[in-house]
């Protein structure tokens, strides 16, 4: 048994669960070196929603937070989160968008690329998949793991499978809901290593009180790497702590290897920024506690808060109960997708609207419409006559790959933002998310007009008024 491996989350999926992505790069800078030095398998610090983040809230360009994290870290390794064809976005888009993509991502700085598709259609991760391969980074496609009577253990060792034989570097069971329990993770764990030669990672959330457990039972089945966030920023709907994990494998065959004073001096950066992010409102306590209703509904903690925060818009927050009872309902009515972005956001509007408006199906948004049409792949389980006629009526459904019906995409991309344009990596911000990405835009030609005019101003020795 080789020595367990760890994943820090701290710079992507820990403030992603916890502050909505709110993390600042001046908040990274001061502890990059000291992360760099712990011996982590990786740093996952990228990907995910950290780019609409960036762009939306913070007024950050997130490929310069990439190239200033890889100019401090040096020895490990760093890792992104890809929505396979959505990328970082919610929709498919042209493999000429992907493949730039990809490649922009691994140059700036990127090493470990985790590739999962919301409904695990495998079409969607092969774009992506041998782009990473193409330009040397480490390939890592993901199970999104969930509960229904389509997704049993055989159907998950036919999708790793898969993966392997598409070229696969490692495999990720990806527990979005925190819904992975300590001896089926192990049964999992121990039959994907009879089924598959490539090391198996395996990524939970606490949500449901279960993650450290569910890790050192996967772990004991032959796990090489597990996904764990610095104990200030862990726990709740984030991940399991790192220090408690490395504290309980000390002295075992499973010994990490990785010393607690160096992430001793890593939660110390961490814990006066959590007290300021409670102290704002960013970090709400709710989300720390254990809550029941992800084993019940199968609801990621995000999942959650995006619910209350649309009941509250509709001025229905007594609804609530009623509407995560909807939610696997409405799951089973589309063929029980995994409650992963971009399908934990359109069960979760349907869900609202069906309770919101006392009738189900009444309103349906488009993007409800777009999956059953297939635009977003095949459902686990076929969607039922009856659904289908009500959400669609007699439209076609796509039975190939989605993204063999887009256009090439990049110079119309291209073309719409010559005005703003400063590198290549803004027409794939652009592509991510059009608004946002135009109105980052105008703020960085504001902010270099401010300084160019601060520079004129000191070099003819005129005051501004």
């Amino acid at each position: 048994m080789t020595k367990v491996k760890i994943t820090e989350t701290v710079l992507r999926d820990a403030h992603q669960s916890l502050i909505a992505t709110r993390m600042k790069t001046e908040d990274m800078l001061p502890i990059l070196e000291t992360l760099d030095k712990v011996g982590y398998f990786s740093l996952e610090m990228w990907g995910g929603a950290t780019f609409d983040s960036c762009l939306r809230f913070l007024n950050e360009d997130p490929w310069e937070r990439l190239r200033i994290i890889r100019k401090h870290v040096k020895n490990t390794k760093l890792q992104m989160l890809l929505r396979g064809q959505n990328l970082l976005g919610y929709k498919n888009y042209a493999d000429d968008v992907v493949t730039e993509f990809v490649k922009k991502s691994i140059s700036n700085g990127i090493d470990v690329v985790r590739i999962f598709d919301a409904l695990n259609d495998i079409r969607n991760l092969e774009v992506a998949m041998k782009v990473t391969k193409q330009e040397g980074g480490h390939a890592q496609p993901a199970i999104s793991y969930t509960i229904s009577p389509v997704h049993n253990t055989e159907y998950y060792l036919k999708l790793a499978k898969q993966m392997e034989d598409l070229g696969a570097d490692s495999i990720c069971v990806k527990d979005m809901s925190g819904i992975l329990t300590p001896y089926y993770g192990y049964e999992l764990v121990s039959k994907l290593r009879e089924t598959v030669k490539v090391p198996i990672q395996v990524h939970t959330h606490s949500t449901s009180g279960t993650g450290s457990m569910t890790y050192l039972k996967c772990i004991e089945a032959g796990a090489d790497v597990v996904d764990c966030a610095i104990s200030p920023m862990s726990l709740g709907t984030s991940q399991p702590p790192t220090e408690p994990l490395v504290a309980s494998l000390e002295g075992t065959e499973y010994d990490t290897g990785l010393d607690l004073k160096i992430l001793n001096e890593v939660a110390e950066h961490f814990k006066p920024l959590r007290e300021s992010y409670l102290n704002s409102g960013l970090l709400d306590a709710k989300v720390l506690g254990v809550d029941v209703n992800a084993l019940i509904y199968q609801v990621p903690g995000g999942m959650l808060s995006n619910l209350v925060s649309q009941l509250k818009m509709q001025n229905a927050e007594d609804k609530y109960d009623e509407v995560l009872k909807e939610v696997p309902k409405v799951r089973e009515d589309l063929g029980y997708p995994p409650l992963v972005t971009p399908m934990s956001q359109i069960v979760g509007t349907q869900a609202v609207f069906n309770v919101v408006l006392g009738e189900r199906y009444k309103m349906i948004p488009k993007e409800v419409k777009a999956y059953v049409r297939g635009e977003y792949g095949k459902s686990p389980a076929p969607i039922s006559k009856e659904i289908k006629e009500k959400i669609i009526g007699d439209e076609e459904v796509i039975t190939g790959r989605p993204a063999d019906l887009i256009p090439p995409q990049l110079k119309i991309l291209q073309s719409e933002i010559k005005e703003y344009q400063e590198q290549d990596e803004d027409i794939l911000s652009y592509a991510s998310f059009p608004q946002v990405a135009i109105e980052f835009f105008k703020y960085r030609q504001a902010e270099k007009y401010k300084i160019d005019s601060t520079l004129l101003d000191k070099k003819n020795n005129v005051h501004p008024v």
